[in-house]
């Protein structure tokens, strides 16, 4: 086990503590599969009632991935790389959502990208007053992934879209409110981890929770389904109302986010529906991730996030509404054999 990621049974409870704080405890390819090994064998252990992820004290439970490797890949040309770890962490992902044994995750500070896949398909989720929650891969040139859209496609109305093109945070409230999360519990929770630790049961969980706070997305529900009402990104734009909140923050991230990646967002979550399985989330996100070094904008979202930090990104497009429809079908064609194994989870 490396050092990054602290796996063990204490009590009645299996416990995986991410362990990165200076790198916002993002996930590495090595973490994906120690957390997948350890699901696998703690479903059949008797000892292990339920399971605790949390992330090392500091600013966030976890950030997202650690993504400067892929940039390597993609200028090499090593297009490989990005689609045998997306189909390592997709199937951790599916496997962490088909647990039969609780899982209690304690979302502390930002938990965004990764952080969601690890934290967001829990049975129990909890949020406290630093939490901010967020899918902000259209900012990078990818698309919601991780399993987020089925997360996103369940939000209430047309909130999904609205939070996955313009990667806008939640806070406690409207992490509740949208369904990230279940539970907020303000105060410190040594005490909770520690009466899971000896009693396993998930029952203090709900003994433990407060009333939700209120949420800012909550008052803006109906604005965000009159914004985002329209059937493709193409549409929103078109039909974008010139003043309000909403259109403001949407207005912003357009001129912001790779316009290729919000467009396929918006379609992915259209094939998905109201209720996708975590199945037919991944592999509508994996049509688009697993082309992504290749075909999109991915190579240059990183470069202009993480490498150069210029946040001065040259997008394929130069507009949202010039994405056509060809290209976006063309991204979210099927995988046929390169599609991730999903049916091993």
């Amino acid at each position: 086990m490396s050092d990054d990621i602290d796996i063990r049974v204490e009590g009645r409870a299996g416990r995986i503590t991410l362990n990165r704080p200076n790198a916002l405890n993002a996930l590495t390819w090595d973490m994906c599969l120690e957390i997948e090994k350890v699901f696998d064998d703690w479903r059949l252990r008797e000892d292990v009632h339920v399971a605790l992820i949390d992330g090392a004290p500091g600013r966030a439970f976890c950030a997202g991935g650690d993504i400067a490797a892929m940039h390597a890949a993609g200028i090499e040309g090593r297009f490989d790389y990005g689609r045998r770890f997306w189909g390592d962490e997709y199937r951790m992902n599916a496997k962490l959502s088909h647990f039969p044994k609780p899982i209690v995750s304690f979302l502390h500070g930002f938990t965004m990208g990764g952080g969601v896949g690890v934290g967001c398909h829990a049975s129990h989720r909890i949020v406290d007053d630093t939490s901010r929650i967020a899918m902000p891969e259209c900012g990078i040139g990818l698309v919601p992934d991780v399993g987020g859209t089925r997360l996103l496609a369940r939000a209430p109305g047309r909130m999904g879209a609205y939070l996955g093109t313009t990667g806008a945070r939640m806070g406690p409230g409207d992490a509740l409110y949208a369904g990230f999360a279940d539970h907020y519990i303000p105060q410190d929770w040594d005490a909770l981890k520690a009466e899971l630790v000896e009693t396993g049961d998930v029952g203090a969980v709900d003994r433990a929770a407060r009333p939700a706070p209120d949420s800012p997305l909550a008052a803006l529900q109906t604005q965000i389904d009159r914004v985002f009402a329209g059937a493709t990104l193409g549409d929103i734009v078109r039909d974008l109302p010139e003043d309000g909140d909403v259109a403001q923050t949407a207005r912003e991230a357009f001129a912001r986010n790779a316009p290729l990646s919000m467009a396929c967002t918006v379609e992915i979550l259209h094939r998905l529906g109201d209720d996708p399985t975590i199945e037919e989330a991944l592999g509508q996100e994996a049509c688009f991730t697993f082309r992504s070094l290749e075909q999109g904008d991915f190579v240059e979202g990183i470069r202009a996030q993480i490498i150069d930090k210029d946040r001065a990104p040259k997008w394929k497009h130069a507009r949202p509404e010039d994405v056509t429809p060809d290209e976006v079908s063309a991204m979210l064609q099927p995988l046929g054999e390169y599609a991730p194994r999903l049916e091993d989870a």
